[in-house]
């Protein structure tokens, strides 16, 4: 099932982009077309979203490639092509691109293309929910209680962090309890997936995040 709102653009300058046009319409997705890369640029936004491209690799002004480095995956790309070869397929492959297909593309290709670099763009999404959300939680630890997690989860006992941080290791058990409650952790196993998650897996970290 798609979603009406999720907006496939199709950069293209042969006659076969307004049947691709209706294929993907068809499929429920919503499309706009272009037949040069610039004027693709021009209408593109940070705020369209979410949305995917289908791109052929010659273009008259950019090529497809390069129209690629141009967006630095600000977006999933299926490419098109009639001349496409194995080094160019994967350095696009390599450079993000969600699929590469050859031209004529069939009609099941070109849409079970698109249904997944939706799906990733749906998967992505819910990772940068959950980082964000992370980073919020994360935001409202005082600055020895960032230090206290920096160091507690790497596996330190609240003794060692108390000789650490100069203090008792009652003072700790306090930090860390206060800790947990503001990351919503419910054991230090979960403590430290979630501080692996955001990268911060040490006290330079944990200091370089203030």
């Amino acid at each position: 099932m798609t979603d009406s709102h999720s907006l496939v653009f199709v950069v293209d300058d042969d006659s076969v982009r307004r049947g691709l046009a209706r294929l993907i319409q068809s499929a429920g997705y919503r499309v706009e077309t272009f037949g040069l890369a610039h004027a693709f640029l021009d209408r593109m936004r940070a705020d369209t979203c979410p949305a995917c491209l289908v791109l052929d690799i010659q273009l008259p002004d950019l090529s497809g490639l390069e129209l690629q480095r141009e967006l630095n995956e600000a977006l999933p790309i299926i490419f098109i092509t009639g001349y496409g070869d194995i080094p160019m397929t994967v350095g696009a492959m390599k450079a993000g691109a969600t699929d590469f297909l050859p031209k004529p593309v069939r009609d099941t290709d070109l849409l079970r293309a698109i249904g997944q670099a939706f799906e990733r763009l749906a998967q992505t999404d819910v990772v940068c929910r959950e980082l964000d959300a992370i980073r919020l939680r994360l935001g409202r630890l005082t600055p020895r209680e960032r230090e206290v997690m920096a160091l507690v989860v790497t596996g330190r006992l609240n003794k060692q962090v108390a000789g650490e941080l100069g203090t008792v290791e009652k003072t700790i058990k306090a930090h860390r309890a206060r800790v947990m409650a503001k990351m919503e952790v419910r054991s230090l196993a979960e403590l430290v997936r979630v501080a692996d998650k955001v990268g911060l897996g040490g006290a330079a970290e944990m200091r370089a995040s203030r």
